[in-house]
């Protein structure tokens, strides 16, 4: 695990170094003052010696004044330090989940993946200030005390050595009982989060049922779950506080009733004995500092093992030694393909599937929900890799290509259509970031577009809302459309992506596909038998088999599922799940 998340210390690893080093020599400055403050009473004082007492004054004003220095210094770096590792291990964090794929994706939850970027990553930067000050300023500052106190009277310092055993072990114990609590508690964050995400997502929804309340008394449970969690992993951590007190109050009490033992026996001076009083206080105090970041660490480790979970996380799909970078056209073949999400599932949702479609064809794919319509498409451009069997695009195992330049030639528009919150022009430019105004005006003409951006005061500048929260779901749609086709792509995917669209633009936008990219092989699950009866072939998926596949006349006359669906459709019924076979 620190192996993991040191890497991520980066160009900041100097300054962590200077940090350390002008925290040392604030505790060593600081150390030499108890010094100068007994001098000051034995050599100044008690002899009527001002001269002394300027003297060492003037050397304790020095000292305080350089530690200040130090002190400012230290922790001005220690911030920077911290805030630039945790940008590193965040950057870190997001390229690595951009790398996974649809299967390691789903090992972890949206809320999850949010919590590790947000509150695991914050609670790093705490941690690793912490680590490169206090936990070096307190260590130091106990062990150059106890050898002062130990130079001073050797026998008083055993006070000392008590104490330290004493707080040992009830550190120990704490940190272990408080572990466990603050798993539970980082869990039940995601939870939480995810509750938030579902709620915003589907305000509309929940405001059209008038389930607020409903939504306020969930809300209220996983708040309830998360308080009671929190309130056991601080009561744990409370305790540090009363145990750190009864060795302060201790300590002070048997120092000064055997100090001034040691005082009056003529063992030490009245000097001294002042100066042990004060190491004692920078013992304790630091003692006391040490508990604390203790606890943080305590709590940061339970977010680092997350973190570290997502960087454990090993890609399952990855480029072969030698890609191949060019797609040449859009022939896809399906030679005895199986698939499972799992390894160690008890059947695949793909069963045996032999499919080969040429380049340039129009596939149409219909089957009841569940049937892996869309699982059987993601094969396609290697969103997942299949269990048995090859999946093979233009001749060529996609195994075999380099994933970008697959992905780069296979578009797909998935049936939750995403905009992200930018100009429309811009939203179209992630299908070419280089796309002309006129080549993503020609896109949404064939994808039938323009015909509402035109509309707009204005037009391809008009922007979109956060998750295209301000265009109708058809206009979501035919913008998704466009953008997949500014790719130029060899292969083109609707998965179900023209349901929100009526049945005359989808017959323009299916006729713009025939006529302006001939070449591309275009693939089209749907509903509606409408919106793949045209296609070259049909293929009928059942319960991840391939039921049927052929051309509109030939499934009427030889599939009785698809025939079905047909007269079902044809009678008003619509829904394909309905449909009695």
């Amino acid at each position: 695990m620190i192996k993991t998340l040191s890497r991520f210390v980066g160009k900041y690893k100097s300054t962590s170094i200077w940090t350390i080093l002008l925290t040392a020599a604030e505790v060593v400055l600081d150390i030499f003052l108890p010094i100068c403050m007994a001098r000051i009473i034995d050599e100044g004082i008690s002899q009527g010696n001002l001269s002394a007492v300027y003297k060492y004054g003037i050397i304790m004003a020095v000292l305080s004044i350089l530690a200040f220095i130090t002190g400012v210094a230290s922790g001005r770096l220690a911030s920077k330090a911290s805030t630039g590792f945790v940008a590193n291990l965040r950057e870190g964090m997001f390229k690595k989940v951009q790398s996974f794929s649809f299967k390691n994706i789903d090992n972890f939850s949206t809320a999850g993946l949010v919590t590790r970027l947000t509150t695991d990553a914050s609670n790093m930067q705490m941690a690793y200030q912490m680590l490169i000050r206090m936990c070096v300023r307190s260590p130091l500052n106990l062990i150059f005390a106890l050898i002062m106190c130990i130079l001073i009277s050797p026998k008083l310092s055993l006070v000392f050595v008590v104490a330290i055993i004493f707080l040992g072990f009830s550190l120990f114990f704490i940190i272990l009982f408080a572990m466990k609590s603050f798993k539970k508690v980082f869990g039940e964050y995601d939870t939480l989060n995810a509750s938030i995400q579902e709620n915003i997502r589907g305000i509309r929804v929940v405001k059209s049922f008038v389930r607020e309340d409903y939504e306020i008394s969930k809300f209220q449970k996983a708040i309830d779950r998360l308080y009671g969690l929190f309130c056991k992993a601080e009561t744990i951590t409370c305790i540090n506080n009363p145990i750190m007190l009864l060795t302060v109050y201790g300590c002070i009490l048997a120092l000064s009733w055997f100090g001034a033992h040691e005082v009056v026996a003529g063992g030490i001076s009245t000097g001294q004995l002042t100066s042990l009083l004060t190491y004692v206080m920078n013992i304790l105090i630091s003692l006391m500092m040490l508990s604390m970041a203790f606890v943080m660490l305590t709590l940061s480790s339970a977010s680092a093992e997350r973190i570290c979970q997502v960087f454990d996380e090993d890609p399952d799909i990855k480029d072969p030694e030698n890609p191949i970078y060019d797609v040449k056209d859009g022939s896809i073949d399906f030679e005895n393909v199986s698939f499972a999400y799992k390894k160690d599932a008890a059947e695949y949702v793909l069963k045996d599937i032999d499919l080969h479609i040429k380049s340039g064809e129009t596939i149409g794919i219909i089957g009841s929900t569940g049937s892996s319509k869309s699982t059987l498409v993601n094969l396609i451009p290697r969103l997942y890799d299949v269990s048995t069997g090859t999946v093979k695009v233009s001749g060529k195992d996609v195994r075999l290509y380099d994933v970008e330049s697959l992905r780069n030639a296979v578009s797909m528009v998935l049936q939750n259509n995403v905009l992200f919150s930018g100009t429309i022009l811009e939203n179209l430019r992630w299908g070419d970031p280089d796309a002309s105004l006129e080549e993503c005006m020609k896109a949404c003409r064939l994808a039938c577009a323009d015909e509402f951006i035109e509309q707009m005061p204005e037009k391809y500048d008009t922007r979109i809302e956060r998750g295209g929260s301000n265009v109708s779901g058809g206009q979501k749609q035919r913008l998704c459309i466009a953008r997949a086709l500014l790719k130029k792509p060899k292969v083109l995917i609707l998965d179900d992506s023209t349901s929100a669209v009526d049945t005359a633009t989808e017959a323009k936008i299916q006729k713009a596909f025939s006529e302006y990219i001939p070449d591309t092989t275009k693939i089209i699950i749907a509903q509606r038998i409408s919106s793949v009866k045209n296609a070259d072939r049909i293929l009928v998926l059942d319960e991840g088999r391939i039921d049927g596949f052929g051309t509109h006349d030939e499934l009427m006359q030889t599939n009785e599922i698809y025939r079905a669906v047909v007269e079902g459709q044809q009678n008003g019924v619509g829904d394909f799940d309905r449909m009695e076979v």
